[in-house]
């Protein structure tokens, strides 16, 4: 299934599609990988994909099976990217990056990197203070708005997680941004394997952020961050 839907081009050809509801997980996967190999094989340009999923695990290749706690409440799928179990769902923002690294250094830890940067920066736009920690995948905000740990720290609570594949130098999978999520349905996992850590997203820290807004973000950090490459 090609990745058909309406799309704008970048002053750097990059297609940004946008997909409106809530997108069946395997058949975007699919549109996808399609397109990956389209890009590899010189038959399309470079995409990213915005878009949300129905409520869903998946499965990383790191994945352990004690860390899917609530296995029967939502469907699971085996995402065939990097890391371990995370949640989809609506009021998150997903972001499927296919980007050909081969031509943009073929350096794949800057290329992630590159990734974190720019949620970071699009954290930034709401005055979020995104932040990366050694052991621990994705970007991660304090929390001085709740008590203290034993330790006598401020609590670090999850906001956006990162995995990526490559197939033949080109990324697919991506980045999700959590927005306005039911951070409950968090609750059936032990997200990225780290049970003393919590999430949040951008309305539960009090900001009126829309999907919208984030969207804009974006597309604006995009070019800063990325502006190295070809």
């Amino acid at each position: 299934m090609p990745l058909t839907l309406p799309f704008e081009i970048d002053e750097n050809g990059v297609e940004w599609h946008c997909s409106e509801g809530l997108s069946p997980y395997l058949s975007a996967i699919a549109a996808m990988e399609e397109r990956v190999d389209r890009i590899a094989s010189g038959d399309a340009s470079e995409a990213i994909w915005l878009l949300e999923h129905p409520p869903l695990y998946t499965a990383g290749t790191s994945a352990r099976p004690e860390d899917l706690t609530d296995p029967h409440r939502f469907p699971v799928h085996e995402a065939r990217r990097g890391g371990q179990y995370t949640y989809h769902g609506p009021g998150q923002r997903v972001v499927y990056v296919m980007l050909d690294v081969g031509r943009r250094g073929r350096d794949v830890r800057a290329f992630v990197q590159q990734l974190e940067a720019w949620v970071i920066a699009v954290l930034g736009d709401f005055n979020v203070t995104g932040e990366l920690r050694d052991g621990r995948v994705g970007v991660w905000v304090q929390r001085h708005d709740k008590p203290l740990t034993p330790a006598g720290l401020p609590p670090e609570e999850k906001i956006a997680a990162i995995g990526i594949r490559l197939r033949k130098w080109i990324s697919f999978h991506g980045i999700s941004i959590n927005v306005e999520p039911d951070l409950e349905h968090f609750s059936g996992i032990v997200p990225c394997g780290l049970a003393e850590h919590g999430v949040t997203s951008l309305v539960d820290l009090g900001l009126p952020v829309m999907m919208t807004d984030v969207d804009v973000a974006l597309r604006r950090r995009f070019d800063e961050v990325f502006q190295s490459a070809g």
